[in-house]
């Protein structure tokens, strides 16, 4: 974490003015007496160690969220088109402005009337830390990057706040990451480069297909000035009480202590104190979550006694009931007019199949226009997943008619 800032007093130059006078006090052209000039602070907070110094930045920053804090061309010999790395303002879950890093990538091709469809990813589980943020990787940082900007969409993705920015990541906390997603569009439109348009869609898949589903359900009011065509929910976790039970003995045991840090971090301790749910070997554990990414929680926490860090159920105890309640797709009660597509592979290790059936039995009970295929990963589902993409911008019927067509052994669910 960051151990310290640095402070930069800048003084306005009305103050300097009145400090070269024989008087404390200025005046004004009637003699009246005039308060000095107040003084601004600006606080520096370094990049995270490790990070290039891109990842520093000043304090306070803006309020407006989307604003554009500042960006810069990066190399990426794998992307076919130009990439920035930026910094903008998002807001927490409790309305306060946070800086979030992530990436612009943009179509080589000339930008068209309106400017490029925006494509908003949402990534994985990668881990917490600010080692994790993809950004730093943007060669890698979305799947088939060029599949898409081939197609003349733009795409942007955040790092999710707390990954190249203070504090650990509100893992699961469905609003931070998409506001997190939905505000690196509106800093792309402020990105002369980019030309981006207002028209988007979200696609996201593990924690990004949760992202996805909680950008479904707050774009429009979130961000109106903005058009969502569509949303993309790629093994979206659900019915959060069964994955409890799920993940105990599965290898990705950790994703528990990540979610307990994680929605700690986003409520505190007043709605969800980590006290009540965790040993003190489990609070141990939590420190762990800011050392490194997946790969290292695996290999720290990948074969932890989950009765051994808990103290109960988390569904047995009120605070943390609703915590997560909050945060899972099941509990939505309304349905969103924007089209919705989710795609899960027929083995999924992570997130349980029947879970996925049973959200979209419950999105298609509030009328949610649907379509969903099983189709391993996320590469087999690609070419299917573009059709539909290409379908919102071009403004196709929704319900969709497409039928997935790109591989065998295909499911599809649409509601009645």
């Amino acid at each position: 974490m960051r151990a310290f800032k640095l402070l930069i007093a800048s003084v306005a130059a009305g103050l300097v003015f009145a400090a070269c006078s024989s008087s404390s006090k200025s005046s004004s052209p009637t003699g009246a007496s005039t308060a000095p000039a107040a003084t601004t602070t600006t606080s520096i907070v370094p990049a995270p160690t490790g990070l290039p110094s891109f990842y520093s930045f000043s304090e306070p920053i803006p309020t407006k969220p989307g604003t554009l804090i500042k960006s810069a061309p990066i190399a990426a010999p794998n992307v076919v088109g130009n990439v920035y790395r930026v910094l903008y303002v998002s807001t927490t879950v409790a309305n306060a402005p946070t800086p979030v890093t992530g990436l612009v990538m943009v179509p080589k091709t000339p930008p068209p009337a309106g400017g490029y469809p925006v494509v908003s990813w949402g990534h994985g589980t990668n881990g917490m830390a600010d080692s994790c943020a993809p950004s730093l990787a943007p060669d890698d940082a979305v799947p088939q990057i060029n599949m898409l900007l081939a197609k003349g969409w733009e795409v942007t993705a955040s790092d999710y706040q707390g990954e190249g920015t203070p504090g650990l990541l509100p893992y699961i906390a469905g609003d931070s990451a998409a506001r997190n997603t939905l505000d690196i569009v509106r800093a792309a439109r402020n990105l002369p480069a980019a030309h981006a348009s207002d028209n988007y869609v979200v696609w996201g898949h593990s924690e990004g297909g949760q992202t996805a589903m909680f950008t479904l359900h707050i774009g429009p009011t979130y961000a109106p000035e903005l058009h969502m065509k569509g949303v993309v929910a790629g093994a979206p976790p659900s019915q959060f009480n069964l994955i409890y039970s799920f993940l105990k003995t599965s290898p990705y045991r950790y994703y528990l202590l990540m979610a307990a840090g994680g929605l700690n971090v986003a409520y505190g301790d007043a709605a969800a104190p980590l006290a009540q749910v965790l040993t003190p070997k489990g609070l141990s554990d939590v420190a762990d979550l800011d050392k490194g990414c997946s790969d290292y929680l695996s290999q720290q926490l990948g074969t932890v006694d989950i009765s051994t860090v808990t103290k109960a159920d988390p569904f047995t105890i009120p605070l943390w009931k609703t915590a997560l309640e909050k945060n899972d797709p099941q509990q939505f009660t309304a349905k969103s007019s924007v089209p919705l597509l989710m795609i899960q592979g027929g083995n999924d290790e992570q997130i349980p199949v029947a879970s996925t059936l049973i959200l979209a039995n419950h999105l298609c009970g509030l009328h949610q226009d649907l379509g969903q295929s099983h189709a391993g990963v996320i590469g087999p589902s690609t070419p299917d997943m573009i059709r539909w993409i290409a379908d919102r911008f071009s403004g196709t019927a929704n319900p969709d008619p497409y039928k997935p067509t790109g591989e065998a052994n295909i499911d599809q669910k649409v509601c009645a």
